[in-house]
């Protein structure tokens, strides 16, 4: 391999295992291996790196469709790396949560990328002195993550409620999946204040990222008194549960209720009548997280902290409020 590359032995090594070498150097030497049928063993590989070239991937819960994509594309982008994607879904229990992300460390992955449900649990403290960290969404308790994407909730509430007071609405039911646990998450506290600084009647429900959750919970909204005129859901797959309980209660969407929701998932669009919903990137974010925990397992860079902007997509299912 060293003589059909023209390096060192150890740069070949170095190449091979993704570290202390260039991009190029080291795509140079995986088209070597691959035209020379090389293949490194991994028992050898990990015992000479004392890396297993595992990386946690702890989901908050994978019915939600976005979540799903996100798990997608990070897997992809490991293997891109030369590296495994063990993932694992704490659907929607942040007891469980805690408790797989102390598995993944006792099973030595070399880095945990995680989508927190509770980012205030102490444990995320713990594991980063051991462990390299990166959390996409929310920023973890103890401020020790060696990576953050994290996204500016702020703003992007501000944009869906902008645009349901622009249309008139002003009684607008907020669906979150945030837990009794954890009240006090970036974007739901935002929520509150731009209620109060656009004077919307905010009602705030708690709707897991499950379909027939997120039915149950909109149907008991929308078929009580008082029906709002527009629901903000937290997530598009809470966005679907409310379409299918307007359906199940004969009203429209969105003449007689517009909703919005807040992933911009590939099904949204193909919806009838397509979703209006702010769009994080995802791609742009899996790339970020892939490359911050690789960085920091190879002990390229220091801890970072990248703010994700938000658009917003405004489709068919938001439009005026009728009188």
């Amino acid at each position: 391999m060293a003589q059909a590359t023209g390096l060192s032995p150890a740069a070949v090594s170095y190449a091979l295992r993704g570290i202390q070498t260039s991009e190029e150097t080291q795509e140079r030497v995986r088209a070597a291996a691959e035209q020379l049928g090389y293949e490194a063993h991994p028992i050898a590989r990990a015992l000479a790196s004392g890396r297993t070239g595992l990386v946690g991937l702890l989901c908050g819960s994978l019915e939600d469709y976005w979540q799903q994509s996100l798990a997608v594309g990070i897997g992809r982008a490991l293997l891109a790396r030369d590296r495994y994607a063990l993932i694992v879904d704490a659907v929607g229990d942040p007891q469980r949560e805690l408790a797989l992300a102390r598995r993944l460390r006792d099973q030595r992955v070399d880095g945990l990328i995680v989508q927190p449900l509770d980012p205030s649990a102490p444990l995320w403290a713990e594991l980063a002195e051991t462990l390299p960290v990166v959390s996409i969404g929310d920023a973890l308790a103890g401020g020790n993550s060696q990576g953050e994407v994290v996204f500016d909730n702020r703003r992007g509430v501000t944009l869906a409620l902008e645009h349901l007071r622009l249309l008139g609405h002003r009684r607008v039911a907020v669906f979150t999946p945030t837990r009794p646990s954890t009240p006090d998450r970036p974007a739901d506290v935002h929520v509150n204040a731009e209620a109060r600084r656009l004077g919307l009647d905010v009602q705030v429900v708690v709707a897991q990222q499950s379909l027939a959750e997120a039915t149950d919970a909109a149907r008991r909204v929308l078929e009580g008194p008082g029906r709002p005129s527009a629901v903000f859901c937290f997530s598009d797959v809470i966005a679907y549960g409310v379409y299918a309980a307007t359906r199940a209660l004969g009203l429209s969407v969105p003449g007689d209720v517009a909703v919005c929701g807040y992933d911009d998932h590939p099904m949204s669009a193909l919806l009838t009548p397509p979703l209006t919903t702010v769009d994080w990137n995802i791609g742009g974010i899996v790339d970020t997280a892939v490359r911050l925990v690789v960085d920091v397992i190879e002990e390229r860079s220091p801890a970072r902290r990248v703010v994700c902007e938000p658009a917003l997509r405004v489709r068919e299912s938001t439009a005026p409020a009728t009188a």
